[in-house]
C-alpha cells in the first residue's frame, strides 16, 4: 500500500510538472530611478514616469497626493539601490509650497505596451 501511495505522488509530480514549466513568467518591469527622464499624472495615485520614448512605467501611490496635478516636477527615489522593480522599491516625492516635501511610497509598478504609450499620447 506504501509502495501504490508513494507511486501515486509520483505521478502526480510527474504530470503537473510540465504544465508549470509551460506558463510563461512575467516580465520584471525594472529601471534605474537616476533614468527617468519625464512624468505624465494620471490621476492622483498614479504616474507614468518615462525612462525612454519605448519605456514607460505607471506607478500606482499608497495613497492619493492632492498636489500632484499641480506639481511642474517630481522625484523619485530608489529603496535599496538604484533600481525600481516591484511595489515598495520606490518614494515618489512631490514638492510642496507650504513646507516639507510629500513623499508617497509607490505600491505597484507595470510597463507599459507599446499600445498603452500610443494610448497614452492620444489623450493629450
Amino acid at each position: 500500500m506504501r509502495i501504490l501511495t508513494v507511486s501515486a505522488a509520483l505521478c502526480a509530480l510527474l504530470v503537473a510538472g510540465p504544465s508549470q514549466a509551460a506558463e510563461p513568467k512575467a516580465e520584471r518591469a525594472c529601471f534605474r530611478a537616476s533614468d527617468v527622464n519625464g512624468f505624465n499624472v494620471v490621476d492622483d495615485r498614479t504616474v507614468d514616469v518615462s525612462v525612454s520614448p519605448r519605456n514607460v512605467y505607471r506607478l500606482t501611490l499608497f495613497a492619493p497626493s492632492p498636489d500632484i496635478d499641480w506639481t511642474m516636477n517630481l522625484g523619485i527615489q530608489a529603496r535599496g539601490g538604484s533600481w525600481v522593480c516591484a511595489g515598495m522599491d520606490a518614494t515618489i516625492i512631490v514638492p510642496s509650497d507650504f513646507g516639507a516635501p510629500q513623499r508617497y511610497p509607490v505600491t505597484q509598478i507595470r510597463k507599459l505596451t507599446p499600445e498603452g504609450i500610443q494610448a497614452r499620447r492620444g489623450k493629450r
